[in-house]
């Protein structure tokens, strides 16, 4: 067990966020960077959300959760984006503690709900090529409106553990965060307090929910992969293949960036290779699920 640091304790009332450093250019080139792909972001989903809604061609289950991906990577990304380039433009790096702990709790939230969204997407192809018959019904409106609101509220519970654990400690020496928003590696490790139990519980939860949510992807995709070779015509394999090649691009993307961060001890990595596959699961992603969900509009459209 880790020794509990001894300190002349007095509350922090706020976290300064270091960022990419001190230089002048480590803060205007990533300020213009993020500055970008935000709006880039926050236009393709948006746009997306719109169509999905306007065309009654796309009110099915699969395009019902795009549209919740979609929506889902708009608040993800807004979590994180806004604060960090002010911080990068004004200078002003400061996050009041009440600040950090609410977008450590919503960054956690639309963390965990997209994991279980997409492995519920996989659900949704499985059963949409495994058994196209009862897909209607099981399948049906109501069902996805539940599953919805259900991985929300998995979402919540997660969020809520994460961040009173997080947030239980005690911080009362350096307030520097090295980082660029309030991530959960980088807070614990300012703490005064014995954090064994802490990465414990955390490492043990994210590990549960990653691997039941990959278990999910895995076992569905052998289904429909063993499926689809069971088709006798080279162009029925085809577009059987070709509704899964968006899904597969995005959570191939989301479970390989967020299982480094999350998925190890926060011990075994810098915190430099954080902050680099932070900025691709909270930024550059955000900005390619459109792209790949646009991908799988005009396959589809062809079929």
């Amino acid at each position: 067990m880790a020794p509990v640091r001894e300190w002349n304790c007095t509350a922090i009332m706020e976290f300064i966020l270091l960022g990419f450093g001190n230089g002048p250019g480590c803060q205007m080139i990533p300020s213009v960077l993020f500055l970008v792909i935000y709006t880039v972001t926050v236009l393709e989903n948006t746009i997306l959300v719109l169509i999905m809604r306007v065309s009654s061609r796309l009110h099915t289950p699969m395009y019902f959760f795009l549209m919740n991906l979609s929506l889902l990577d708009l608040c993800f990304t807004s979590t994180i984006a806004p604060k960090a380039m002010a911080s990068f433009l004004s200078g002003s790096k400061a996050i009041s503690y009440n600040g950090c702990a609410t977008q450590f709790f919503l960054f956690c939230l639309f963390l965990t709900t997209e994991r279980f969204l997409l492995a519920t997407m996989t659900y949704d192809r499985y059963t949409a090529i495994c058994n196209p018959l009862l897909y209607p019904v099981t399948m049906s409106k109501w069902v996805c409106i539940q599953m919805v609101v259900g991985l929300y509220i998995c979402g919540c519970v997660k969020a809520m553990v994460q961040t009173s654990f997080t947030f239980k400690l005690h911080y009362c020496g350096s307030n520097e965060i090295d980082h660029f928003f309030c991530d959960g590696p980088p807070l614990i490790s300012l703490s005064c307090s014995d954090t064994y139990v802490n990465n414990l519980v955390i490492l043990t939860l994210c590990g549960l929910i990653i691997a039941s949510t990959a278990l999910i992807v895995l076992l569905s995709y052998i289904s429909i992969i063993s499926t689809v070779l069971r088709i006798r015509s080279a162009e029925g394999r085809h577009r059987a293949f070709s509704t899964c090649t968006s899904h597969v691009m995005v959570v191939t993307l989301f479970y390989g960036t967020t299982s480094f961060m999350y998925a190890q001890p926060t011990w075994s990595s810098s915190l430099y290779s954080r902050k680099a596959v932070s900025v691709f699961y909270t930024f550059v992603i955000p900005m390619l699920n459109p792209s790949s969900t646009a991908l799988g509009t005009r396959t589809l459209k062809k079929l």
